[in-house]
């Protein structure tokens, strides 16, 4: 019993010792790491210049401020002036948005010591009134600005446009006379006007090279000429298509303009059968071409069916055509026949009569085609494979919807995937949502 009892206590002992030896390593370890995280926490305040620098520029805004607050050498950093080029201001009211807004003290200090840097400016708003109000106050204060982008984006419906057209005038006009040197431009859906494009004119004319005004009601046709006659170095230019006229693209196309790179218009109509549309020249677009071989003429359709009368009836030099409303067959035939420079086109709906002759005329005729998109259509498998066949490897984007396809005689869907993805040079399937 006495030997069974030291033994006891012997076996017991070996794992004591173990544990004390353990426990001995893990306060070791523990203080080397502790160390090593009171040096490092020493040595934060003296990093190089740049390197802080560089880590403020990865930095969520919020985050940023919160680093600044570290030291005192951290928040003269926070306000060097590379850090202010870039801003986003987002204006939300709690009750009409779940996000978060830039923070009011935020706002007031960028205006009080870094309005002279910002360069590359947007706001974004949300559906209230009150936000596209707050856009144009701070608009307003920009007396300093030097600004070279600006953009007034609304995330919902198009609160600027419920802005008096003199407060949100008077705002823009502060930006477009004391930056004088202004190349971007994006206000959509705005009441942006005439005398405010002639005032951004007169200060920015020898920089401007974007602008994208689409849905903008209070600019006529003699307000985008006014752009044309003076921007000499305008490359993009977006507008809706009641704008667009004859006498504008051939102002585009007058010699002391240089060549237009991007053209988009927007056509849109709200209610069906209220707007009657007019048609552009051939000639007009011929000019524009001639004068400016590579521009990409771009439109996007949303129509009802019965308004396309007035559309590519005559050869037209669209280059990307989008159809968010269903389009008809004989529209889509007309697109075949008059649409030689077309590179890309999108069908978000036609109907249930399958689109076979007509894709194979776009494919004989269109011979720059390297995407295409249908969504609620209907093709049959031959015909399909008969499109893809005429394309060949130029189709680099192809997105269908299975229920698109029609299975027949001929091909099956598994049979179609083989013969798709051969005449493609690459495997293909059909998507489950479109991806454009």
């Amino acid at each position: 019993m006495k030997r069974a009892r030291q033994k006891v206590v012997v076996e017991n002992e070996a794992p004591q010792t173990s544990q004390k030896s353990k426990k001995q390593k893990t306060c070791s370890y523990g203080s080397v790491f502790g160390e090593s995280a009171l040096h490092a926490s020493m040595d934060w305040g003296s990093l190089p210049h740049h390197v802080i620098l560089r880590i403020f520029q990865f930095l969520p805004l919020v985050d940023r401020a919160r680093a600044s607050s570290v030291c005192r050498r951290w928040n003269e950093i926070f306000h060097i002036p590379d850090l202010w080029r870039r801003f986003e201001f987002e204006l939300n009211q709690p009750a009409t948005s779940y996000l978060k807004s830039t923070h009011p003290d935020l706002i007031q200090q960028i205006i009080k010591r870094h309005a002279d840097h910002l360069q590359y400016v947007s706001f974004k708003v949300d559906s209230s009134t009150e936000s596209a109000e707050a856009a144009c106050d701070i608009l307003s204060q920009l007396v300093n600005c030097s600004i070279k982008t600006l953009g007034l984006i609304s995330t919902a419906k198009p609160s600027f446009m419920n802005v008096s057209k003199a407060h949100f005038a008077s705002a823009l006009t502060v930006v477009f006379v004391n930056s004088k040197s202004l190349s971007s431009i994006k206000v959509d859906d705005t009441p942006l006007d005439d005398p405010s494009l002639k005032v951004l004119v007169a200060n920015n004319s020898d920089t401007l090279k974007l602008l994208k005004m689409s849905s903008c009601p209070h600019v006529s046709p003699a307000g985008i000429l006014c752009v044309a006659d003076q921007c000499h170095g305008l490359k993009e230019l977006a507008l809706n298509y009641y704008i667009l006229s004859d006498e504008l693209l051939l102002a585009l196309s007058s010699e002391k303009h240089v060549d237009l790179e991007h053209l988009r218009i927007d056509v849109v109509s709200e209610n069906p059968g209220q707007v009657e549309f007019h048609t552009i020249k051939k000639q007009s677009w011929d000019a524009l071409v001639k004068h400016s071989p590579k521009v990409n003429i771009v439109m996007y359709f949303f129509l009802y069916e019965e308004e396309f009368d007035a559309f590519f009836r005559e050869e037209t030099p669209v280059t990307h055509l989008y159809f968010g409303r269903a389009v008809s067959k004989a529209m889509l035939g007309r697109i075949g026949m008059n649409c030689p420079r077309l590179i890309e086109l999108v069908v978000c709906a036609n109907g249930l009569q399958p689109l076979d002759d007509e894709l194979i005329r776009i494919a004989e005729r269109c011979k720059n085609l390297t995407a295409m998109g249908l969504g609620e259509c209907e093709v049959t498998c031959r015909g399909f494979i008969e499109f893809v066949k005429m394309c060949g490897g130029r189709l680099t984007q192809l997105s269908i919807m299975e229920e698109v396809l029609i299975p027949d005689n001929d091909y099956s869907l598994d049979r179609l995937h083989l013969e798709v993805s051969k005449h493609l040079g690459r495997m293909w399937f059909p998507d489950m949502m479109p991806t454009w």
